[in-house]
């Protein structure tokens, strides 16, 4: 029986082109200015510290706003570049430069799910802020109140099964029992080896012939 439901979002819940398109030129444009006005902020300063760590302990600002473009470029999941991204993204988003896209079956069946006492909950590679501001900030409205919690890199790789056994001791239910949605195959096969049950959302087409459930929309899930 399905307690839970865990998602991922680029590409699930929200266009990747959104996240691609628009969210991430944004933050590449604002990287550097952003680092060098926030440098001596206690919590940016231990995120660029952690970026240093990365690439030999000894780089200084400007290098490691180099190597935080660089990561941009390459859409590497690094976690203080993700958490820096979220705050850059916060302020566009308060300032109504973007709200969040959410496709409009997505929010029809999150809510549906909510009423019906379903747990909710979000897998992104993105920050726990940054998904917290998606969904606050969408083009629906605020959706955060469907959402029972969030968790991001900071538990583990999207595709090592560890991350999803920690997803469900966080969540406080056993694996059998939280239904994972996601694009990527790679995930899925991580979270069906720890325990979940799987939906694989291929929204843009592409391979129906896997080892997964298949659907088109949230609309196409039934259990």
């Amino acid at each position: 029986m399905i307690k839970a439901i865990v998602t991922d979002i680029e590409g699930t819940t929200s266009s990747l082109s959104f996240v691609k398109d628009v969210l991430f030129p944004y933050s590449r444009a604002r990287m550097a200015e952003f680092v060098r006005t926030h440098a001596n902020d206690a919590a940016v300063r231990k995120l660029l510290d952690e970026v240093s760590q990365r690439v030999g302990g000894r780089a200084d600002d400007e290098k490691i706003i180099a190597q935080l473009i660089q990561w941009i470029d390459e859409d590497k999941k690094v976690t203080p570049l993700k958490a820096l991204q979220g705050m850059i993204w916060e302020a566009g988003f308060k300032q109504g430069d973007f709200k969040g896209h959410v496709y409009e079956d997505a929010v029809r069946k999150l809510k549906e799910w909510h009423a019906q006492g379903i747990k909710l909950y979000v897998f992104s590679s993105g920050s726990v802020q940054a998904q917290k501001l998606l969904f606050a900030y969408s083009e629906y409205g605020d959706l955060t109140p469907l959402f029972s919690g969030y968790f991001d890199t900071t538990v583990g790789a999207k595709r090592e099964a560890e991350s999803y056994r920690k997803i469900a001791q966080g969540i406080g239910l056993a694996p059998c029992d939280i239904l994972f949605l996601s694009d990527i195959k790679e995930e899925l096969d991580a979270a069906r080896a720890a325990g979940m049950q799987t939906v694989w959302v291929l929204r843009d087409g592409g391979e129906m012939a896997a080892e997964h459930l298949k659907v088109r929309s949230f609309g196409d899930i039934a259990f």
